[in-house]
């Protein structure tokens, strides 16, 4: 009986210590970038979440030479949305045309 006892005091500290460091209104804030010369990485992205509403941005470089930013948001009510935007003419930078290369190696 005394084994039984124990068991569920143990189970009701879990319980109650899971409680205690649950955060019913998470917050957070965070930013970071990169801009890489050798390797043309650019990027940036910020976040910050109060609750259950998060908002956020990333940017990037694509390969193509054109830049994405990406703005985003989600709460309770809509849900998540990323609005998609797009700069800058498509053009191949660095290397040829796959078209050229021979593909038989």
């Amino acid at each position: 009986m005394f084994k039984i006892i124990a068991i569920v005091a143990c189970l009701v500290a879990i319980v109650v210590a899971d409680e205690d460091e649950y955060d019913t209104r998470p917050r957070y804030k965070f930013e970071y970038g990169v801009k890489d010369g050798h390797s043309h990485d650019h990027k940036t992205q910020w976040e910050y979440r109060n609750g259950d509403v998060v908002k956020g941005q990333y940017t990037l470089d694509e390969a193509d030479g054109t830049h994405r930013i990406v703005e985003y948001s989600s709460d309770h009510e809509n849900g998540f949305k990323a609005h998609v935007q797009r700069s800058g003419n498509a053009y191949h930078p660095h290397g040829e045309s796959y078209a050229n290369i021979d593909q038989r190696s």
